[in-house]
């Protein structure tokens, strides 16, 4: 288990991360979300002994980390990092071998990569060549090509076309499955959600919220309930405890005071005629997202 805990960083008068704490599990994929400027490369970089906390410790495994933990490491940063006019197998195999991968290993590994992540094609091409899309895929078979036993990538979906996306969360997929603790910012809500077991939210560099994504609905969980029906629903509008949030001739979107008051207007409906659907409404991340920073 990755577990950054108490980390702040100043920059002058600015707090760039204020006592910033989070767990990130082995074999779990950990969405870490925030604005521009919110902090997140600043905790990843911090992870990586790019840069030197104020106060706070980084542990792997309930030790504080050192360089030789680190390489270990898999990390692919937001910008660009390759060499540009080398060849793609070329370039990762030499990544893996500065990571200490014996050349048999380090060409095998670069050609399951290379073929996983659709690029198997453009192996002998240079990176300068390569569509910003697999350029991107090339990035984050760098941070792969040496088997991390954690991996933080910033971004990484950052250009990709949806089926890319498909392919690379398969990838991710399979490092989580071999009890790498995953760590990955990203601007795609949506992805995160599908994605990821575990969610941080950082804001003006402070946690926001942190968990598993059951926990953080379950946190901001809110009374609202959805009814579709045949007739006309304005008669939601009457009902006790019930505050009518959208409407439109058979379907109402409420917010309910609590159970009971949800509940009579299930029985109301049944009691107008046929109920096509009644359930309460799920938030997504992306509503969350917006409450807990505000």
């Amino acid at each position: 288990m990755l577990q950054i805990d108490g980390v702040t960083k100043r920059y002058g008068d600015r707090t760039a991360l204020d006592a910033v704490t989070f767990e990130v599990g082995d074999g779990r994929l950990t969405g870490f979300v925030g604005g521009n400027g919110a902090g997140k490369t600043t905790t990843m970089r911090i992870i990586l002994g790019v840069l030197s906390a104020d106060s706070g410790t980084v542990r792997l495994g309930g030790s504080t980390l050192g360089p030789a933990d680190r390489r270990r490491f898999g990390y692919m940063p937001e910008e660009r990092g390759l060499y540009a006019k080398m060849k793609v197998a070329e370039q990762l195999v030499y990544l893996a071998r500065l990571h200490g991968v014996s050349r048999r290993d380090a060409e095998a590994s670069t050609a399951d990569l290379l073929e996983r992540l659709e690029l198997a094609e453009r192996r002998d091409d240079t990176v300068e060549s390569l569509s910003l899309g697999n350029q991107q895929r090339a990035q984050i078979a760098a941070a792969l090509v040496h088997s991390p036993e954690v991996l933080i990538l910033d971004e990484p979906f950052s250009g990709l076309d949806p089926m890319a996306v498909e392919t690379v969360l398969g990838v991710l997929h399979d490092v989580a499955k071999r009890g790498a603790p995953v760590l990955f910012s990203s601007h795609q809500l949506d992805v995160v959600e599908r994605l990821c077991d575990d969610v941080v939210v950082i804001a003006n560099g402070q946690i926001r919220a942190s968990g598993s994504k059951q926990k953080l609905h379950d946190d901001n969980a809110v009374r609202q309930f959805e009814l579709l029906v045949a007739s006309d629903a304005a008669w939601v509008r009457e009902m006790p405890g019930v505050t009518v949030l959208d409407f439109d001739g058979g379907y109402a979107l409420f917010e309910a005071d609590d159970d009971e008051a949800a509940q009579g207007v299930l029985r109301r409906a049944l009691q107008q005629g046929p109920v096509a659907s009644f359930a309460p409404k799920h938030r997504s991340l992306t509503e969350i997202f917006k409450e807990v920073v505000k």
